[in-house]
């Protein structure tokens, strides 16, 4: 028997790519995220498949490496599939093409949760849909490590407000918009001098509409650290490496 993976090809728009006419960052978390969600659809699991239980999965890391900038023009598809869950750790890896050839690498780890008391549920809550579920061990990438360390010598960069554009069907700020947010501390100078090589995001806590944040950044050797904050608490964190 074949190895269980999604496959969808995606026509990108004209509003998926930035000022260069290299597709966003954002764009290309929110392409998996739609994948993944297609994914979980056709295998019992789904946000149709879990609402009527208040459950619902919710992402805590991604790490994702850029082989090239995908281009004005260029199509993608995006190949998934889930691995066999660790504790209560749901990981989900992604290979993005255009044609043949990989321009991206995605691992992803996620927590199902009780939507009513935010617990931590482990997999045998799926019931079937788990016990049938064709889990493949396989990686596609993975970072050195997937804690990524607190600023310590960092500056504000700028701050905002949670808008009901940026929330999803959770009612929180959605995982794929936290790119812009990080990519934002960045200048278009920065940003053409340099080429993004690899991203890391972590999500510690929910940005709520009307949620005040704080972005701040920390340069490292080979890139740069950022952060979520909200008063004192640190909702998200970021890495990215540039060369």
């Amino acid at each position: 028997m074949s190895q269980y993976a999604h496959f969808k090809t995606y026509e990108l728009r004209y509003s998926d790519f930035d000022y260069k006419d290299e597709l966003r960052p954002s764009s290309l978390l929110g392409i998996v995220q739609e994948s993944a969600c297609l994914s979980a659809d056709e295998l019992g699991f789904g946000y149709a498949d879990l609402k009527p239980k208040d459950f619902g999965f919710i992402i805590v890391n991604t790490y994702c490496e850029l082989r090239r900038p995908v281009v004005l023009g260029e199509a993608l598809t995006v190949e998934t599939w889930p691995l066999s869950p660790r504790m209560v750790y749901f990981e989900r890896d992604y290979r993005v093409k255009a044609g043949e050839e990989e321009v991206a690498a995605i691992a992803s780890r996620w927590c199902l949760v009780d939507l009513g008391s935010f617990t931590l549920l482990r997999p045998d809550r799926m019931g079937e849909a788990h016990e049938k579920c064709p889990y493949r061990d396989e990686k596609s990438t993975a970072p050195q490590s997937w804690k990524i360390p607190h600023i310590k010598n960092g500056r504000e960069m700028y701050r905002m407000t949670v808008a009901v554009s940026h929330c999803d069907h959770y009612f929180h700020a959605n995982n794929a918009r936290y790119a812009d947010f990080f990519f934002d501390c960045f200048s278009m100078e920065e940003l053409s001098a340099k080429k993004v090589t690899a991203f890391q995001i972590t999500y510690e806590k929910q940005a709520k509409e009307g949620s005040e944040l704080a972005l701040w950044r920390e340069d490292t050797e080979d890139g740069a650290l950022c952060e979520v904050r909200c008063g004192e608490n640190v909702l998200a964190q970021f890495r990215v490496w540039m060369e």
